[in-house]
């Protein structure tokens, strides 16, 4: 096996409880789990950024959303696989850890750590313009509150951040359903100003069914902003160690992927633009307003500010749990501070939690006082970040189960459909968003950023093991 860590949770009922070796409480249920897995695939990509996506590639973005949307299922079905063989709270950089070297782990650990506090400083930023919707207050003393408030609720307890996460969700689910609902009434009874012109011919006849400036090309070229909107859908890995009862919620919420994202996607998108034809749609118009205008409803408008205030206060929220668990586990296995590891009588990572929320408040400030380009290009350079995490579980299920087939490790309970093969074809799928990426000059800088955060790593982690060559940190697993 790899190491004394590991190689005492060859038996599964072992595994499963791990995180009690790692301190944590299991107090995630099943309710609150399949809900951060729902949650986790509905963003503010989809309710503001397919708006862009439409504008572009027309109706095809469906098939490129129906397209991700298989590739995420490969990605988390890997996850899952790993997760039953060794559920732990570390997950990727454990995993990456054990099947690829000490210095993967290294790099996914603080790669993800990084991912999540860009993305917490833009979500937390987002949520403070959305506020101003309503009242005419200083955006930053909006940002401030909500980091408060989400910083003290990840410290109470897990379970309180599962409520809270539960229930942006809810928000989240209930406004897709919704518009599901109003356009399929629209199309069957003909009701609201949109109802004369709706049809489901607009999917294909104004230009046709790849009706992008560019055709096909344009639809590939919108596969970076699809698969941005699934950043995050991985979260329910780290929740791994606190789940109740891993062995069972796990695999359910990760088999609900192929009609999440079959109806809140898929679904969502065949009937918005059923309603509205798609060359009413403006880049930076979210669709769910753009339907709501076409059907005469004022109030749609306020109903998405909340939805999307509420999407953004749920990617924070997710900010401040995983970058706390991040760091910690890295201080776990010595590629991180040893404060990190200190835990409050409720089983949160106190330190961790702290140091991440402290970096998302300079980050507000700082987007606050330098508003513009540069900052986005930080953002482009944390979707990079997070596609990180997906490569490494691709990665990592590849050589487990290449392992495992060997007799070399036990089999996993939940093996994941298509094995390497499935795998494989995510990876070359990620390698095609990449180069997409390459080719749009918007998104370009974000491919420059990623080897000097790599370089940074890499000097970091070897200044690391010069002080401690003989650390377990910094031994091959085998």
């Amino acid at each position: 096996m790899t190491s004394v860590r590991v190689d005492k949770q060859h038996d599964g009922n072992e595994a499963a409880d791990s995180a009690s070796g790692e301190g944590y409480h299991r107090a995630l249920g099943a309710r609150q789990i399949q809900m951060i897995a729902i949650g986790g695939a509905i963003g503010t990509g989809l309710f503001l950024g397919a708006g862009k996506g439409i504008s572009k590639a027309g109706p095809s973005l469906i098939l490129a959303y129906a397209l991700a949307g298989l590739v995420i299922f490969f990605i988390m079905r890997a996850l899952g696989e790993l997760l039953m063989y060794r559920p732990v709270s570390g997950s990727f950089s454990e995993y990456a850890r054990e099947f690829i070297g000490p210095f993967a782990g290294f790099v996914t650990g603080w790669t993800y750590w990084l991912f999540w506090v860009v993305t917490g400083i833009t979500e937390v930023t987002a949520a403070a313009t959305y506020m101003t919707y309503w009242w005419d207050i200083p955006q930053w003393l909006s940002a401030l509150v909500f980091t408060v408030i989400l910083y003290g609720a990840n410290l109470i307890s897990v379970k309180l951040f599962g409520e809270l996460e539960f229930w942006f969700s809810m928000v989240k689910v209930t406004a897709i359903i919704g518009m599901i609902l109003i356009c399929a009434g629209i199309l069957t009874l003909g009701f609201s100003d949109a109802g004369d012109t709706a049809s489901i011919t607009h999917l294909w006849d104004l230009g046709g069914f790849f009706a992008g400036e560019n055709g096909i090309a344009s639809t590939l070229m919108t596969l970076q902003m699809v698969m941005f909107a699934f950043l995050a859908v991985e979260l329910v890995g780290v929740t791994a160690g606190e789940s109740k009862d891993p062995k069972t919620v796990l695999p359910k919420a990760i088999n609900t992927v192929p009609w999440r994202i079959a109806v809140f996607y898929v679904g969502a998108l065949i009937m918005i633009l059923s309603v509205v034809p798609w060359t009413h749609f403006k880049p930076g118009v979210s669709p769910f307003v753009a339907a709501f205008e076409e059907m005469g409803l004022s109030i749609g408008a306020a109903i998405v500010n909340f939805v999307v205030l509420t999407a953004a206060l749920s990617s924070c929220n997710s900010g401040m749990y995983s970058t706390g668990r991040m760091l910690r586990d890295l201080a776990l296995n010595g590629q991180g501070p040893k404060l990190f590891t200190r835990l409050t009588a409720s089983g949160t990572p106190l330190i961790g939690t702290t140091f991440s929320a402290g970096l998302m408040m300079v980050g507000v400030w700082i987007n606050y006082q330098w508003p513009g380009e540069a900052f986005n290009y930080v953002v482009s350079f944390a979707t990079i970040s997070g596609m990180w995490a997906w490569i490494m579980i691709l990665v990592c299920q590849i050589r487990y189960r290449l392992k495992a087939d060997r007799g070399e490790l036990p089999q996993s309970s939940f093996k994941a459909p298509g094995g390497i093969w499935a795998s494989a074809f995510a990876l070359a799928f990620i390698g095609l968003v990449v180069v997409t990426m390459g080719m749009d000059a918007g998104n370009r800088v974000a491919l420059y950023g990623a080897p000097v955060w790599g370089l940074l790593l890499a000097v970091a982690y070897l200044v690391l093991k010069a002080r401690n060559p003989e650390g377990a940190a910094f031994a091959k697993r085998s």
